[in-house]
């Protein structure tokens, strides 16, 4: 019953799908779809409108059953509701798609396809994700960002090109590849069509388009022409542009701007084209509204000295300028914006002076709009005399004012016999003042149109072109007038074309695949342009209305409705107007006023007042109705002047005689839809792509959203449309292996077929019943709209229920194992619980047992010791009792002993106290006695004290001297203890004399003599003893006083001590705390500076890195210009018309190699140039300066001088050798020496005659190469004069040589020779300044014939003339010298002729004895300066000693028995065959090119050079050069050098695409330049060598500039190499890292829409990782065969992995489809297995798996968890090789491919960006691919002994012998 009902329902709304109707129809076949789905379904989400959202997403709380008049709804914000379904339609609210699809690039990947779902989608992208662009099957949808982004580099252009279109996420790069493709792929011209309101970005799309063009075309010199396209914008803003209700700045016209390809499809040049200007806009602005901004940048200008005399004042003077009561625009300053107008201007060639005059012509409109009239009656009007505005106007136009003011109010009206001046009414005259305003302003902007596309134009041909088209959108206001109506129809046409190539490729696509369709049917909007321009229409019956004589506007509204009313379903009338009609377009209704459209159509423009601006005196203004009669349309002067079908601009035919009345004739409508139909004849014959580009918001806030302005954008812009047309047919489709692999999951397994189309149809039929709801094709599965939902529906459902069964099954499984966790945790701790119970019992028991055993016998011990104790105390007791007993009996014992002891004491104490009483009596009166005389001589005393009183006073000055006695405390010391010591004298002295004063006085008591004597000397006595004891009284008081001093001083000594060890302290304690913070910061300084020296090392090793990039760039860009400069004479060699026969032209890197290290090679065949001279008489001449013609010449006159000179140096050589004859027969003894000296002055001449002779003749070719039409003519005098020197000279070398043959053989015959060691010198100077002369390389330059070249070369040879004449000059004094020695000579000749034989051979032999010594002594002083020249002149010397030697044993064959006899018997070196090979290979000199052909050019290394040893061409060539410098032959060497050299570039050049040839030769290149290190003879280098191989060093030349410039070609060979790798690697890297599912069944692929499946270049292959992983070995194994260094292997491996990690992460970044958690998973193992491919090479530690570390990041980026904070954290930490672009650009990209995932959410990705603000990184958003690391070249020797080597005979170097 269910399913019946929705069948029904399916059947009742089915017919709405083949009605034309403006309402989206696709949405009442996605409900019936949805009806037939989910009617049941609880909890379906749905879409509603909404008055502020537009639309808004609500889920179903209740099934929906047919019949339901109102759905149970609840919003995302939680609020129920009830929505009440439209009782007519009964239309079901419109499905939500599944999250799973939200965010897709493709709108037509939406399984329900309607506005909603694309408002979403959009929303999602743009305010979410941050992507600007989308695309809608064909259409690109750019939304502006209002915000500058990181996404127009030159990184992105560069991943964008080559690319498919659905390839890479939508981008107006995408789209401009495309068009580029397409036009070089089918010769076809194409279109970019970008609309939109202004403001939306058009333009910056088009400036972006023609950025890419430029860049991808390589026409690097051309892409000023996006400059001054661009540069053009603010003058057409400014002219073009206008502040309407919508937008500041409007743009009121369209553009077509044609950017031309040549056969190469390099841009070269643009035109542009403009539609429809309003020119209403001019007189008339509507309310809020401005005119164009130009006039109001002239009045904010007004202020200027230059404007002063336009007369300009504020806008609100103007008339024209203040009916739109709006004359600013906020944040626009009109001053500033004229600046930037008047600097286009001038940037594209407009001069001053034509600015000043358009400047004259916009004031004069200004002013002609403030012009008043007067009525006289109806019929006629007048302009009030000398009325200022009009004066201003004719001042300014340069007219005169009676004839203006005159024709402003009358019209001449012509009959067929006469001619009527009829006056006009005040309102035909505004009108006419209006319209002449009107036509003046649209020929200016005509007029500057045309000098624009001047600036723009290119004098190359055009072949293609791609056209890029900026056009108005569709346009509705409050008020809609003509210009509405004209845009509106523009709009209509151009929506028909697109619909119509919509469902071109529609139908295509479905004959493509075969499968069965009926015609889609869509909205057609034939019959709204069928209302507009059809017979009868509206354009047509306004064309008849503007031709009646009293036609009106109002007329012309009844004739609409009359006509149109009730008729046309398109045309309406509205309510309440009589004077408005409304039109059904595709995009919405639109209300036309019909005020004003007659006067706007017929653009009525008197012909008298054209005729007076035609006679200004202004010259400018004529200008502007010049050429008024060949263009047919007036907005346009090109718009109909070109042939749309064409290849290149064909400029407009000229109108007819008597043509131009009847096309000015023409109504403004008409002309437009003439020009609208060549527009459409012109995209019509291109291709088109279509951009539409949407406003957000109108304040111009950054990413934000406004739903209702973009709703209504895409209605206007045909997205919809677009959707309703995919709608309408199957608009999802998937290839057959996708099918599968999304939906493997609902197969089961005997589904599963080898056939993967026949196992999808299989499933199919069995998910879906009803077969209408997709179709098979050859290659995908087209679906109806929604089915691709259900699908997914039912995907989700299996995958949910397979995770519930996992779910449960795990959880199951964990709860099983958390239970017999438990359980056995459990177990345990019963079992330890249990046990710790019985232990704790057996210990209760233990305790108890033993607190019994401790009772009993604490007990015992109680009783034990309370028994001891009583026992104790009863023993005691009667112990006591007892020795009390026994006491108390002694007591009484002792007592009675004691008593009669104290008797006996006391009766002696009483014995002795009568004594003592007695005793006292007696001393008591001694004492009075006593007492008197002390008394007395106290009495005596008391006098002495007041005489001491006195003396205190007397001597009171000593306190002062206390100080002193304290400086001197030490000495004071040193007397107090004297003192002491005479005092215990004294005191002794005084004892000893007491006693015998009383043994005296006791004997003079006996006798009375005695007793006067002793008392007058006991007298004296006393007063010494008084006298005594004042004296140790005071010395008593000063030891009193110097003790408390010493007391005082030392406790302030000791307080001051203590203080100063308290200061001590604390200084120690300061001391160590500065010792701590000192060590503490030298520590800290240490450690920084050991840092700051890691980071210099780190940044110096960085520095030296970018330095090497930077020389290996230069290396690079020089092989490049190289290869440039050999194209460039390869094409002049194509363009000369007449061959040169028997010319031999140098190969372009031979002299570029020489002119970049100035190495001079070998001049071939240089005896044949003067003979080629005379063969080439007529051959084309390069023109050569006067200047350098003169400096040649002027150097051929110094080089005959140096022959002269040279010829006489050779005659005094013969006569020399003639006296040396007769020396050797007086002398033979010394014969030996003179012979070497001899042999050695003949071959440095021969070398200095041949130097000359090859100077000469590089000159003479210099000179034929450089020869100008004039001057070097061969009829010229010049030319004859100059040609005739070089052959005299050239003549006169071959005569030398000649005589020095001769020479020779006599020396030969006389068996003399001069010995080499003194004499060489001189010749190698000369020899070396000779070859400083031959600099090939900037004559070759000058072969050229550029100016510039010329006088490259003038200054390098003035600046070697300079240095010539300096050697000439030392050249000149050894000359001379030596003529006045061979004057010398000459007279010591004539005088040895006079002598005897023997006498002549002796004198001759003694002077040339002495000429050696001064020689010698001479050659002294110069080796003491020269040190370098003697250890090179040394090396060569021994070369020449054994060729001397060699020399004599040839010649000791013809020496007669005579001789032999006569000469001295000495050792004489006879060399042996040497039975060893010294690892030399010997070759001829014609040879060399042959060598060089078949060991370089002709070598194929898949062919004979697989069987070689490694580095076999290497060796082979420096086995040669070790020949050459053996026979010290410099020439040779460089010869060889250079030809091997060039020989590699040309291959590489010839061969320079395939691996192996480049590998082959960057191996050999490193081991030639590893065997010129190992065998130099450099310490370094030698000590890894063997004894054998150091005796192979080079000997005799220095090849360090050589290595040099081998490390520059190997380094151009590895650069190249690297290219090569890129080229190969580059197609497979994305296909294989990305795109294939190595992990089969991990990654979903999600439904992709229209761009995926209709891509412009199908795919030629699709490669796997196991692909590149071959690829890679294949690599690996080849360099490895050549013999390639480890080191360089792993510098190729590293820059190999560096382009797969960025070309991957690139890709990664550009494709939101490859954003998931699967694929960070197919990431990883892939990168995984790129490391066990390292590990298997053993090249892990080459760096390679570093330059992996962004890419492995952002895989782990894709599939860490991305909700809390300490996410972001980890992320933060984790991410440390990306930038912070590229994480956000990760985290925006990320997409689900299931529903289980969840998107990243918009403040997680705030939070990420606040914790990486500090982080300072590139804000580039992509790697650079493109980059190369700097390659270095570790000195690798070999052990390869090189006489062993054999050369195999398939080289063909059998010419070549081992030496």
């Amino acid at each position: 019953m269910k399913s019946s009902c929705a069948d029904f329902l399916a059947k009742k709304l089915t017919p709405h799908l083949h009605v034309h109707s403006q309402e989206p129809v696709i949405g009442l076949t996605v409900k019936t779809v949805q009806l037939h789905l989910i009617q049941r379904t609880q909890y379906a989400r749905v879409w509603i409108p909404d008055p502020e959202e537009v639309w808004k997403s609500a889920e179903l709380l209740k099934d929906y059953k047919p019949g339901d008049k109102v759905l149970q709804l609840r919003l995302e914000e939680g609020k129920d509701l009830e929505y009440c379904l439209d009782p007519k339609t009964k239309e079901l609210p419109p499905l939500r798609n599944p999250d799973i699809l939200v965010g897709e690039n493709d709108l037509t990947a939406l399984s329900y396809l309607h506005e909603p779902a694309v408002l979403h989608n959009l929303k999602v992208r743009f305010i979410d994700s941050k992507l600007i662009y989308t695309y809608c099957g064909i259409v690109l949808v750019a939304i502006n960002p209002y915000e500058q982004l990181p996404i127009y580099g030159e990184d992105i252009i560069n991943a964008y090109s080559g690319q498919n279109m659905g390839d890479m996420d939508p981008h107006i790069f995408a789209v401009a590849e495309e068009a580029y493709k397409q036009m070089a792929r089918d010769e076809r011209n194409q279109s970019i069509i970008v609309s939109g309101e202004s403001g939306a970005g058009k333009t910056v799309s088009a400036k972006y388009a023609m950025r890419y063009f430029a860049t991808v075309s390589g026409s690097a010199s051309e892409a000023n022409v996006e400059e001054k396209v661009l540069a053009s914008n603010p003058i057409m803003e400014s002219i073009g542009n206008a502040k309407t209700t919508r937008n500041d700045n409007s743009s009121r016209f369209g553009k077509y701007i044609e950017i031309g390809f040549d056969k190469r499809y390099r841009i070269i040049g643009a035109n542009m084209r403009t539609y429809l200007l309003e020119k209403s806009r001019v007189v008339f602005q509507a309310e809020e509204e401005r005119n164009y901004h130009i006039f109001y940048q002239l009045c904010a200008s007004a202020a200027l000295p230059e404007f002063k005399t336009l007369r300009l004042g504020n806008a609100n003077y103007f008339h024209y300028t203040k009916q739109g009561g709006s004359p600013v625009i906020d944040g626009i300053d009109d001053a500033k914006e004229m600046v930037n107008t008047r600097q286009a201007c001038t940037l594209l060639g407009i001069s001053d002076s034509y600015q000043m005059g358009i400047f004259r012509i916009l004031a004069g409109i200004l002013h002609l709009g403030n012009v008043e009239f007067a009525a006289r009656d109806s019929d006629s009007c007048t302009i009030p005399p000398k009325h200022d505005p009009l004066t201003i106007f004719c001042d300014l136009m340069g007219v005169e004012y009676e004839e203006m003011a005159h024709w402003l109010c009358h019209r001449k009206l012509a009959t067929a016999t006469e001619t009527y001046i009829k006056p006009v009414s005040k309102l035909h005259a505004i009108n006419a003042r209006d319209a002449l305003a009107k036509h003046i302003y649209a020929n200016l902007f005509n007029w500057i149109v045309d000098h624009v596309n001047k600036a723009l134009h290119s004098t190359v041909k055009q072949h293609s072109f791609i056209g890029v088209l900026d056009i108005y959108g569709f346009e509705t206001f409050e008020i809609n007038s003509f210009e509405q109506f004209c845009i509106n129809y523009a709009n209509e046409k151009l929506q028909q074309q697109f619909n119509m190539h919509v469902f071109k490729l529609e139908q295509e696509e479905y004959m493509k695949e075969q499968i069965p369709w009926t015609l889609i049917d869509f909205y057609d909007n034939q019959p709204c342009i069928n209302l507009i321009e059809a017979k009868m229409g509206v354009l047509d019956l306004l064309d008849e209305e503007c031709k009646m004589p009293k036609g009106s506007d109002d007329t012309w509204a009844q004739k609409l409705y009359n006509t149109h009313l009730n008729k046309c379903a398109l045309f309406e009338k509205p309510r309440l107007s009589n004077k408005a009609f409304i039109i059904k377009h595709f995009a919405d209704k639109v209300e036309y006023q019909c005020e004003g459209f007659l006067e706007k159509n017929k653009d009525t423009v008197y012909e008298e007042q054209i005729k007076v601006l035609k006679s200004s005196k202004f010259k400018l203004l004529p200008e502007l109705f010049q050429d008024e009669e060949k263009v047919i349309s007036p907005t346009s002067a090109t718009s109909s002047g070109r042939v749309p079908l064409s290849r290149t601009p064909v400029k407009p035919a000229k109108a007819r005689p008597g043509q131009t009345s009847k096309e000015h004739k023409k109504t403004v409508g008409h002309q437009f839809r003439n020009s609208l139909h060549l527009l459409m004849e012109t995209l019509n014959a291109t291709t088109p792509h279509y951009v539409r580009c949407i406003k957000p918001n109108d304040f111009k806030f950054p990413f934000t959203f406004d739903e209702k302005r973009a709703v209504q954008q895409l209605r206007a812009c045909g997205v919809l449309e677009t959707i309703r047309i995919s709608a309408a047919g199957f608009p999802s489709r998937w290839t057959y292996q996708e099918f599968f692999s999304r939906y493997r999951v609902l197969m089961k397994q005997k589904d599963v077929l080898s056939d993967r189309k026949q196992t999808c149809k299989n499933v199919l039929e069995k998910l879906i019943l009803d077969k209408d709801k997709y179709q098979f094709g050859k290659t995908k599965i087209f679906f109806r709209a929604g089915q691709v939902a259900y699908l997914e529906k039912i995907r989700a459902d299996k995958l949910r229920a397979a995770c519930i069964r996992i779910q449960k099954t795990i959880r199951g499984w964990l709860m099983r194992k958390k239970y017999m966790r438990m359980r056995r945790a459990a177990i345990t701790i019963q079992r330890y619980v249990r046990g710790y119970q019985a232990r704790c019992y057996a210990k209760f028991l233990r305790r108890t047992r033993a607190a019994i055993i401790i009772q009993k016998f604490q007990r015992m011990y109680v009783v034990r010791k309370r028994y001891q104790c009583m026992r104790d105390a009863t023993i005691a007791l009667q112990a006591l009792l007892r020795g009390y007993l026994v006491r108390n009996k002694y007591q009484m014992m002792l007592r009675e002993h004691k008593s009669i002891i104290i008797q006996k004491h006391v009766r002696g104490w009483l014995a002795r106290v009568h004594y003592r009483r007695t005793l006292k009596a007696i001393v008591y009166l001694q004492c009075c006695y006593r007492r008197m005389m002390a008394k007395r001589e106290l009495k005596k005393l008391k006098i002495e004290a007041r005489s001491v009183e006195r003396y205190k006073k007397l001597h009171i000055g000593l306190e002062n001297k206390i100080m002193q006695l304290q400086r001197k405390i030490d000495e004071q010391n040193k007397e107090y203890k004297s003192l002491l010591e005479k005092m215990n004298n004294l005191e002794i002295t005084y004892s000893t004399e007491t006693e015998k004063l009383r043994s005296d006085v006791e004997r003079l008591r006996m006798s009375e003599e005695e007793a006067k004597n002793a008392t007058n000397r006991v007298l004296s006595l006393q007063e010494e003893i008084a006298k005594l004891r004042k004296e140790l009284q005071q010395t008593q008081t000063e030891k009193k006083t110097i003790e408390e001093w010493a007391d005082k001083y030392k406790h302030e000594t000791e307080q001051l001590v203590s203080e100063l060890k308290e200061q001590n302290t604390l200084l120690k304690t300061e001391k160590e705390e500065l010792n701590r913070r000192i060590h503490d910061q030298a520590k800290e300084i240490t450690e920084t500076m050991e840092k700051k020296l890691v980071e210099e090392t780190k940044q110096l090793e960085l520095d030296l890195n970018d330095e090497r990039l930077r020389y290996q760039n230069l290396l690079n860009e020089f092989s490049r210009l190289e290869e440039r400069y050999d194209d460039l004479k390869d094409e002049m060699n194509l363009m000369v018309s007449i061959p040169k026969p028997g010319h031999k032209r140098t190969d372009s890197t031979h002299s570029s190699n020489e002119s970049e290290y100035t190495f001079s090679s070998e001049i071939t065949e240089a005896e044949d140039l003067p003979l080629r001279m005379e063969q080439e008489p007529s051959e084309k001449k390069a023109p050569l300066d006067m200047s350098l013609f003169l400096k040649l010449q002027k150097r051929v006159t110094e080089l005959e001088q140096e022959k002269q000179s040279l010829q006489d140096e050779l005659d005094r050589k013969e006569e020399q050798a003639l006296r040396a004859k007769a020396k050797e027969e007086e002398r033979p003894p010394i014969r030996g020496a003179e012979l070497e000296y001899e042999s050695l002055k003949r071959q440095e001449l021969e070398s200095e005659n041949k130097k000359l002779k090859n100077e000469l003749n590089e000159l003479q070719k210099a000179l034929t190469e450089t020869r100008s039409p004039e001057v070097t003519a061969p009829g010229a005098p010049a030319y004859r004069v100059l040609l005739d020197q070089l052959t005299s000279v050239s003549e006169e070398l071959e005569v030398r040589k000649e005589e020095v043959l001769i020479l020779r053989s006599q020396l030969v015959s006389q068996k003399e020779a001069i010995q080499p060691k003194n004499t060489m010198t001189d010749s190698t100077i000369l020899l070396e300044d000779v070859q400083k002369m031959k600099d090939k390389g900037e004559i070759a330059q000058a072969y050229i014939g550029l100016k510039e070249t010329n006088r490259l070369l003038e200054s390098q040879l003035q600046s070697q003339k300079k240095s010539h004449e300096n050697e000439l000059e030392s050249l000149r004094g050894e000359i001379q010298s030596l003529k006045e020695e061979n004057n010398r000579q000459q007279q010591l000749l004539a005088q040895n002729l006079q002598l005897p034989p023997e006498a002549r051979i002796e004198a001759s032999l003694q002077h040339e004895i002495t000429r050696l010594t001064n020689e010698n002594l001479d050659l002294m002083e110069q080796l003491e300066k020269q040190d370098k020249t003697v250890r090179k002149l040394k090396k060569q010397l021994k070369v020449f000693a054994k060729k001397i030697g060699e020399l004599e044993v040839g010649q000791m064959e013809n020496i007669s028995p005579g001789q032999i006899i006569d000469e001295p018997i000495r050792p004489v070196n006879i060399p042996r065959k040497e039975k060893d090979f010294q690892g030399m290979l010997e070759y001829k000199k014609e040879d060399e090119q042959k060598l060089v052909k078949n060991l370089i050019l002709e070598l194929k290394p898949r062919g004979v050079a697989v069987n070689l040893i490694p580095g076999l061409p290497a060796y082979i060539l420096f086995m040669c050069v070790r020949h050459a410098d053996y026979l010290n032959d410099d020439q040779k060497v460089r010869s060889l050098l250079t030809s091997t050299i060039n020989g590699i570039k040309k291959v590489l050049k010839k061969r320079g695409d395939d691996f192996e040839t480049v590998s082959f030769w960057l191996s050999n290149t490193c081991r030639f330049l590893h065997c010129l290190k190992q065998y130099s003879g450099e310490e370094g280098f030698m000590k890894h060598n063997t004894p054998r191989q150091n005796e192979h060093c080079l000997t005799n030349f220095d090849l360090a500039e050589y290595r040099q410039v081998l490390s520059d070609l190997a380094i151009q060979i590895y650069q190249q190499l690297v290219r090569v790798l890129e080229n190969i690697l580059q197609p497979m890297i994305v296909s294989g890292m990305l795109e294939h599912e190595t992990i089969q069944g991990v990654s979903g692929v999600k439904p992709t829409g229209l761009r995926k499946r209709t891509s412009s270049i199908a795919d030629e292959g699709t490669y796997t990782l196991d692909s590149i992983i071959r690829q890679l070995n294949s690599f690996h194994s080849v360099m490895c065969q050549h013999g390639m260094d480890p080191e360089l292997i792993k510098q190729v491996v590293k820059q190999m992995f560096y382009i797969i990690g960025a070309v991957t992460l690139n890709n990664l970044l550009l494709r939101k489809d490859m954003c998931s958690w699967s694929k960070g998973m197919q990431i990883r193992y892939n990168v995984s297995q790129l490391e066990e491919w390292l590990r298997d090479k053993n090249l892990m530690n080459s760096g390679a798996k570093e330059t992996l570390e962004p890419l492995i990041q952002a895989a782990q980026l894709l599939q860490v968890k991305k909700k809390t904070d300490e996410d972001a954290e980890a992320i933060c930490s984790m991410c440390n090789a990306l930038t912070t672009a590229q994480i956000v650009k990760v985290l925006n990209l990320y997409t689900p491919v299931n529903e289980f995932e969840e998107r990243v959410l918009v403040s997680f990705i705030r939070t990420i960006q606040l914790r990486l603000r500090d982080r300072k990184d590139s804000p580039q958003l992509l790697m650079d691919a493109k980059h190369i690391f700097p390659v270095t070249f570790p000195f690798n020797p070999s052990s390869l002994a090189l006489e062993t080597i054999q050369i195999p005979a398939s080289l063909g170097l059998g010419f070549i012998s081992r030496v």
